[in-house]
């Protein structure tokens, strides 16, 4: 399989309340969450989905109220606006990495895998894994382990790379892991997660990607339209948290006279939607999903 979605039943319940609506799904993948919110739709509804990545064409859909949009989600408002698309009903985002680009051991994302140093899922970008490890300034590399991969010794890591990388090229993801072989094994797992998501969130720019889809989110959705955010670690679901909860990524909104911030969204439920252990124990994906559902005001 492609990609094996995750809370795809509730996450679709949660999003569709207009059979003759207009949707979009901004992480198209393997089209499992398409396939199901199409299944939803009345044949006046429309679905418009979005994936940079090519290997997520070969999935398109033959459906007639159905449209491939191969582009960054970033670009989510203006795509829209060439197919004559101002305002939506509900919003589906499914973050982070697909089953697909995770199994393609030559996409380099896997911990589990030697490969080239890319993680781009945009194949077509310049910027890849290997030209921020092995030509990132040392501070650079410092804030990207410590900001993105939430690394306390983030330093260290930064100075274990330059110091190896003037005597040789770090090319594969085993070079990488090579270099940090003094970790204890029973760390190793965890650490190697976090370095790979360091510098996968570097490559792609996943967290101004989402803050950019976010405000446009919020601009295209109709009242009480919906926006439902699938995320997979804590720096993705905090920023979600924030913006559904304010409109806002920091500082603090402007209050009333009575102290009363007007809200961005009302939320569906207050607590963050995970799987069941059912879910998680046939797809092990899940284990970190979180999903969050807001109704724009």
């Amino acid at each position: 399989m492609y990609h094996n979605p995750v809370l795809l039943t509730k996450s679709v319940d949660d999003l569709v309340t207009n059979p003759d609506g207009i949707y979009v799904d901004v992480t198209f993948g393997g089209g499992g969450h398409s396939r199901e919110i199409l299944k939803r739709l009345s044949d006046k509804g429309k679905l418009f989905s979005f994936d940079q990545d090519l290997d997520a064409l070969k999935n398109t859909i033959d459906d007639e109220r159905f449209t491939l949009i191969n582009q960054n989600f970033r670009f989510l408002e203006n795509s829209l606006m060439i197919y004559g698309i101002q305002q939506v009903d509900g919003i589906l985002a499914d973050l982070g990495v697909s089953s697909h680009q995770f199994d393609a051991a030559e996409r380099g994302f896997s911990t589990r895998s030697n490969a080239p140093l890319d993680m781009r899922m945009n194949v077509m970008q310049h910027l890849d894994a290997k030209k921020i490890i092995n030509e990132y300034e040392e501070e650079q590399l410092a804030n990207l382990f410590y900001y993105y991969g939430e690394l306390r010794e983030s330093r260290k890591l930064a100075r274990e790379i330059v110091h190896h990388r003037k005597l040789k090229p770090i090319e594969t993801t085993e070079d990488l892991k090579k270099l940090f072989s003094y970790i204890p094994q029973f760390k190793q797992n965890k650490f190697f997660a976090q370095v790979f998501q360091a510098i996968r969130i570097e490559v792609n720019q996943e967290l101004d990607v989402l803050k950019e889809m976010l405000v446009q989110s919020y601009k295209i959705l109709k009242p009480n339209g919906r926006l439902v955010v699938i995320s997979y670690h804590s720096l993705e679901d905090r920023l979600v948290k924030r913006f559904l909860k304010n409109g806002m990524f920091e500082g603090e909104p402007t209050r009333d006279i009575y102290g009363n911030y007007a809200k961005a969204f009302d939320l569906l439920q207050t607590k963050a939607m995970i799987p069941d252990k059912e879910e998680i124990a046939e797809n092990s994906r899940a284990r970190s999903a979180k999903m969050r559902v807001g109704i724009k005001n």
